[in-house]
């Protein structure tokens, strides 16, 4: 049954306890969420996960520390630079699976190509949410963000940092915390970028521009597709064609 979803637990490499949650059987499927966000609200609210999991994958969605059903410490020391990639690395221990896929949206498909510049080997890679400016930079972005959580009830509404803020706080995210995820970021230049063999589907909204042009991306990739789907980047995660979109490059690729 696809329907079914298990949650777990385990203590990463520094102790830190990072919840994931499993739906479906068959060749596994990590998926990396956004900012602010959960593996839940990413991946599961909307429909994209039983879509994928029906297709014949095993989905299994971490919450990234300081968010979702993981922990979120509010020590400095807890969040050194590629903090979630690290996260990542050691549940794919844990787990002990060596043959997987792995996507990411948003905020999880920058830590997506953490882990493949960093050396994980995934049969395929899914970054969606995403353009390339997104991954060489991003350090405007972490600022206009700790600017959010650092001032989260003084925007007018109908501002992008009032829908920012609103967001995190429907979440229950711990903006200490948060914060200094943002700031564990690391950017990858572009030529590490066009490096990554590996085949990737590049999704995005096609309003969507928040982390740059997919485009771009995909270009730079040397084996990549890219697909738009209707939707800006708040958006596009909602629509059914965003599950579609996947588990249909997954089948063929």
């Amino acid at each position: 049954m696809t329907d079914v979803v298990t949650r777990d637990d385990f203590l990463s490499f520094d102790g830190v306890r990072i919840g994931w949650h499993e739906l479906g059987h068959g060749r596994p499927l990590l998926l990396l969420h956004g900012l602010f966000s959960s593996g839940d609200m990413n991946w599961r609210r909307y429909g994209a996960a039983a879509e994928i999991a029906g297709a014949g994958h095993r989905v299994i969605m971490p919450d990234f520390r300081a968010h979702g059903v993981s922990a979120a410490p509010h020590d400095a020391v807890a969040y050194p630079p590629d903090v979630l990639a690290m996260d990542i690395e050691a549940l794919v221990k844990h787990l002990g699976i060596d043959d997987f896929d792995l996507g990411g949206y948003s905020l999880g498909a920058r830590t997506a190509m953490r882990l493949l510049v960093r050396g994980m080997q995934p049969g395929r890679a899914i970054l969606s949410g995403m353009g390339l400016a997104g991954l060489t930079g991003g350090t405007d972005r972490a600022a206009w963000f700790l600017n959010v959580i650092a001032n989260a009830d003084s925007f007018a509404s109908g501002t992008a940092e009032y829908a920012a803020a609103a967001f995190m706080k429907a979440n229950n995210i711990d903006g200490a915390a948060v914060a200094h995820v943002l700031r564990s970021q690391v950017s990858t230049p572009a030529d590490a970028i066009a490096a990554v063999a590996t085949r990737t589907l590049v999704l995005c909204g096609v309003d969507d521009r928040d982390n740059g042009a997919a485009a771009e991306l995909a270009m730079t990739l040397p084996n990549a597709a890219l697909v738009e789907i209707p939707g800006n980047h708040m958006s596009a995660v909602t629509k059914p064609d965003f599950g579609t979109a996947i588990a249909a490059w997954l089948a063929h690729a």
